[in-house]
């Protein structure tokens, strides 16, 4: 994973040499996420600019990527496990290995029209990218389906069009900056912004009476896809149902390389896994439990209070949101990744994406319907990408670690979503994602496997959200909280930490565009609107924590 920027639309008399410079400078606010090389395309109409984090085919597959006769320029921010069955495909005269090439490969198969139109959909990975055609003037910008990978865009004073993998790159120079939505394409040619992601399993009754034959193994083969690297990699594993599932899948496949169908043996066969939390805390002894069982080369790593709350204003300048449960999961996960990046480890697998797909947030507890229940997963997975694939891959990315999130794989998603939610409905006796448990009988040991959910940030140590909000407190006088709502019209913070958090972000992100890429409003564990309704107590809970809604589990298994 790396970062791109791109300007588009230049003109005849535009100088190209100071708008080079000022891209590089731009590109360089970004730089973290691609330590590894810096690569510069410049045409007459576009100037692309790629900050690379080489994970596959790190001799030969620097961006941007040319096609051999240099019409097409492309610069990517992410992974594409299905390259090589697109590769294969195709006719496209490749010249590097890089699993991203098959983008350009594609649009040339296809067609510029096509491409657009059916092609971005053959994709399944994460990813953002800029797509050059030179002979035809013509640029195409997409993003992955579920938002994985950040992508921003605006225009200068000048009417140019700027993307960028961070909003850092684009502030001060588009004042309507904005997040790219995942699952669209942008076609120069037509102007238009579209949705290329459209499934049928948004509709409840796409669902009814289907059963989760074949879950388990659709998930194993989601970790074998994303288990393509020529770097050291690892797990992130807090001792959670979801990061053990992943781990225990992975451990199963580590010492074969998937590159070659697991044909030799990898160039990294020992699995390493990763944890952090104050100490103490319920995560760093889980996953110990867990890692015991796995015969992972676990490192648990206990961080203090103070250098949690140290690392809050980085922590959000790399986030770019003040949402408050997403500071909190973050901080610690941030300081996890500089202690892998420390180690020389580029990739980890990651466990999000799960309570989105199988109602694992103790709230679901309360769907009156398994119809209600299915929607609020559908709307959870299209807000994923402003909650936990932000803190997972921006806290990561800050020191140059990329996140992969197995759960969010395309074709998993698609077994997952097209279950019955009739299956995944919890209480009656039965757990939160009982299906998924279940479906991994013997996977894990029983107190790992059956484990209740802990949100990270609760789960790393009490003591870190009781502290925060004490130093909140003590940051935010009564004064200054009572005039929240004229200091801070949008998105009103509705506590003192989260008044204390959004100080911060204006810092570094002034203006009502930049505040305006955070979703806002109260609510538990950014549920919706009707899922608050499930219960009227909801309504009145200001703090996301999953303490603040725990009496629902004991009501559901009673």
């Amino acid at each position: 994973m790396c970062s791109i920027f791109g300007m588009f639309d230049l003109q005849p008399g535009d100088d190209l040499a100071a708008l080079r410079r000022q891209a590089l400078e731009l590109s360089q606010r970004q730089r973290h996420r691609g330590p590894d090389w810096s690569g510069v395309y410049v045409d007459a109409g576009v100037i692309l600019v790629h900050e690379r984090l080489a994970i596959v085919d790190p001799a030969s597959g620097a961006q941007p990527l040319r096609s051999r006769d240099g019409a097409l320029a492309l610069a990517v921010n992410g992974e594409i496990y299905n390259h090589r069955e697109l590769r294969a495909a195709s006719d496209y005269d490749f010249t590097t290995g890089s699993d991203c090439e098959v983008i350009n490969a594609l649009y040339r198969d296809l067609g510029g029209d096509a491409f657009v139109a059916e092609g971005v959909g053959k994709l399944n990975g994460i990813f953002a990218f800029a797509l050059w055609d030179g002979p035809s003037q013509r640029y195409v910008i997409a993003r992955d389906p579920i938002g994985v990978c950040p992508l921003y865009w605006g225009h200068d004073g000048e009417g140019r069009l700027c993307v960028a993998s961070e909003m850092k790159a684009l502030v001060g120079v588009c004042n309507d900056v904005a997040a790219f939505p995942p699952g669209h394409v942008y076609d120069s040619a037509s102007g238009e912004l579209t949705r290329y992601y459209v499934k049928g399993w948004r509709d409840y009754e796409a669902t009814r009476g289907q059963g989760p034959d074949g879950l388990r193994e659709a998930f194993e083969q989601a970790v074998h896809r994303q288990l393509m690297t020529d770097v050291p990699y690892g797990v992130l594993l807090s001792g959670g149902l979801d990061s053990s599932l992943v781990a225990a899948c992975a451990a199963r496949f580590a010492r074969e390389r998937i590159e070659d169908d697991d044909r030799s043996e990898a160039w990294w066969p020992r699995l390493h896994s990763f944890a952090i939390g104050l100490d103490g805390s319920p995560d760093l002894a889980a996953a110990q439990i867990a890692a015991d069982a796995l015969g992972t080369v676990h490192h648990g790593f206990v961080y203090t209070f103070w250098e949690g709350l140290d690392a809050v204003p980085e922590v959000i300048r790399h986030l770019e949101t003040y949402d408050v449960t997403t500071i909190r999961a973050a901080t610690p996960m941030y300081l996890l990744a500089r202690r892998i990046k420390a180690m020389g480890v580029k990739m980890v697998l990651s466990g999000e994406g799960s309570d989105e797909l199988f109602g694992g947030y103790l709230y679901f507890h309360k769907a009156p319907s398994a119809e209600t229940f299915h929607e609020e997963t559908v709307r959870k997975l299209d807000a994923l990408h402003s909650y936990d694939c932000l803190r997972a891959n921006k806290a990561m990315m800050a020191w140059g670690v990329e996140a992969r999130v197995p759960f969010l794989d395309l074709e998993f998603i698609d077994v997952a979503m097209g279950i019955d939610a009739a299956h995944k409905m919890a209480g009656n006796g039965k757990i939160e994602k009982h299906v998924l448990r279940a479906a991994f009988d013997g996977a894990l040991p029983k107190e790992i496997l059956w484990r209740q959910k802990e949100q990270f940030s609760d789960g790393v140590g009490y003591g870190w959200i009781d502290g925060l909000k004490a130093h909140a407190e003590q940051e935010v006088s009564d004064r200054e909280f009572a005039a929240a709502a004229s200091r801070f019209p949008f998105n009103t913070p509705a506590t003192k930490e989260a008044y204390f958090y959004r100080r911060i972000f204006e810092q570094f992100y002034p203006g009502e565009a930049c505040a305006a890429t955070v979703p806002g409003g109260k609510s538990i564990a950014c549920s919706s609107p009707a899922a608050l309704a499930w219960d009227p107590a909801f309504a009145a809970m200001a703090d996301p924590s999953g303490r603040a809604v725990r009496g629902v589990h004991a009501d559901a298994l009673s």
